[in-house]
């Protein structure tokens, strides 16, 4: 009884802990510019996720996906190699420029 209670315990703090908020919904607010720079690049989902992994970084291309759909958190450093390959920047990424 007391350990199933140390177990709930743990998974009650685990998901508040791991909670990753949304903004109006969505899970980033690079999703739409990094579909358009993608594609003026003529790049699909593949190839940015195969670019992206011989960056080091990785990624499938169901999650880049979900990055352009907004239902996928986008890590700093994910977000840096993306603007990196896609040749723009964080800041326009993120909607600054």
């Amino acid at each position: 009884m007391l350990k199933s209670r140390i177990i709930l315990i743990f998974f009650i703090y685990m998901e508040n802990a791991m909670k990753i908020y949304d903004y109006e919904g969505k899970k980033n607010i690079c999703g739409d510019r990094i579909h358009e720079a993608r594609c003026k690049m003529r790049l699909t989902q593949n190839a940015l996720a195969a670019k992206l992994q011989l960056a080091g970084i990785t990624i499938e291309r169901d999650s880049v996906s979900r990055i352009e759909l907004g239902t996928r958190f986008v890590a700093d450093y994910e977000l840096r190699a993306i603007a990196k390959i896609l040749k723009v920047s964080v800041d326009w990424l993120l909607g600054n420029e």
